[in-house]
């Protein structure tokens, strides 16, 4: 699909000037042509099902009849989410002969109650844990800036759907990261709301305590629309925040440690064009956040939360798994109940002394991903794939811990894509967006 936003097809759909079948007939193509990645940034696509779904939201159409501004518009859906009549494979050999799904997540189905075409399931880090988004089972989807890259994860198939025009939007998880650093890395918007505003029901989860669904997309009123889709409110976006006033927190911690020098200085130099456009940028301690790591040293919630789902599957198919990803979940027999239990309170206390320290602020500023995208025989020795992954998920792991709404905005940086990630407060999603809406075209 030639790239778009939701609202410039949204307007081409209600003035004649495209059709669903079109887009979707579009859409497939891309994803068949034999020199793109579709066969890699994708593990499912019924051809049949999407041109059905297509035809019958044109026919709809020219009765009057359009649900919201997603109808007729091609969103793919990460493979952890339910679809009725397909397998959830979560980029997994081992649940291939899975029963198919009776019926779809509610995050599905309220995508195609609003009419949208479901287009496909998209590739992933296996079962969602890592972000970097390499899957030995169905290959890796190249890095659209270089296809020699990593496309970041584990949302990697969502990313690369959007970016090269697979796909007009994403639907992924995000449990450290797994929404905005494939964002980051391949140049689109990824907004990872609190995590209790869209259902998680009939998605395969990694961690309950920390999942959270959010969308993929090319701008933040892309986001904005399909995240109060996803969240069962209004189809509608928020509009943008006055920029001149806006108080914006850079928190000294080690988010900011060792950043590589493309992303030092493409958020330096955001920092000062949003300064010189009127937001007050302010930077401050906040050494609460230097707590979260040894919070998690010994896998945190994460992997006692994945090692309670997986054990039996293990017990049954250790060798089908990922080493890599088989090794992150058998981390969660380390802790002793007691352990995660501490984890538990101290993320409670961290959320309240942070909500408090940082109430002032209209949102806070990051980097999404200490480094640009690394290549992908960069982490093909175990050792540098456990550090690249471990700095790759550090910044964004922070604020699902925190369950604190945040968007990752393409930064400029004059070479490999960077993401700038604004910070919102818990249950404050829609005021977020609205921020990000205005830093948005001041950062890229």
């Amino acid at each position: 699909m030639t790239p778009r936003t939701l609202a410039e097809l949204a307007a081409d759909l209600a003035g004649g000037r495209a059709t669903a079948v079109a887009l979707a007939e579009e859409a497939l193509a891309r994803i068949e042509d034999p020199a793109g990645e579709g066969a890699r940034a994708f593990t499912h696509v019924n051809r049949d099902a999407v041109l059905a779904q297509a035809r019958a939201s044109d026919l709809l159409r020219a009765q009057g009849i359009a649900p919201s501004p997603l109808a007729g518009i091609p969103v793919s859906v990460k493979d952890l989410f339910d679809v009725a009549g397909e397998v959830t494979t979560a980029g997994s050999r081992i649940l291939r002969d899975a029963p198919p799904a009776e019926r779809d997540a509610p995050a599905v189905a309220r995508l195609r109650a609003a009419g949208a075409v479901i287009l496909g399931r998209t590739n992933m880090t296996e079962f969602a844990f890592s972000g970097l988004g390499v899957n030995p089972h169905y290959g890796t989807p190249g890095n659209p800036f270089d296809r020699a890259r990593i496309p970041g994860g584990s949302s990697s198939g969502a990313a690369v759907s959007v970016a090269d025009g697979m796909a007009a939007a994403a639907i992924g998880s995000d449990t450290g990261g797994s929404v905005r650093i494939p964002s980051a890395f391949c140049g689109l918007i990824g907004f990872k709301p609190t995590q209790a505003r869209v259902p998680r029901d009939g998605v395969l989860p990694l961690s309950w305590s920390l999942d959270a669904i959010g969308p993929l997309a090319r701008s933040v009123a892309c986001c904005a629309l399909l995240d109060a889709v996803l969240s069962g409110e209004a189809p509608e976006v928020p509009e943008p925040a006055e920029l001149a006033g806006l108080r914006l927190g850079v928190p000294r911690s080690y988010l900011l440690d060792g950043l590589d020098e493309t992303v030092a200085r493409a958020f330096q130099g955001a920092l000062e064009r949003l300064s010189k456009s009127g937001a007050r940028v302010v930077e401050f301690a906040l050494p609460q956040l230097d707590r979260i790591p040894a919070l998690n040293a010994k896998g945190g919630l994460v992997a006692p939360e994945a090692l309670a789902w997986h054990r039996a599957l293990l017990e049954r198919g250790a060798d089908q798994y990922d080493p890599r990803v088989r090794g992150r979940i058998l981390r969660g027999a380390e802790q002793t109940a007691a352990e995660y239990v501490e984890v538990a309170r101290g993320r409670q206390a961290l959320q309240a002394e942070t909500d408090g320290l940082t109430e002032g602020f209209d949102a806070l500023l990051v980097p999404t991903v200490p480094v640009v995208p690394p290549r992908l025989d960069e982490v093909e020795a175990e050792a540098e794939y456990t550090r690249l992954n471990l700095l790759i998920l550090r910044n964004p792991t922070a604020w699902n811990f925190l369950d604190r709404p945040a968007v990752s905005l393409p930064c400029a940086s004059g070479g490999l894509p960077v993401g700038l990630m604004a910070v919102g407060r818990r249950g404050g999603d829609r005021r977020l967006l609205s921020v990000a809406r205005a830093l948005e075209p001041v950062v890229a």
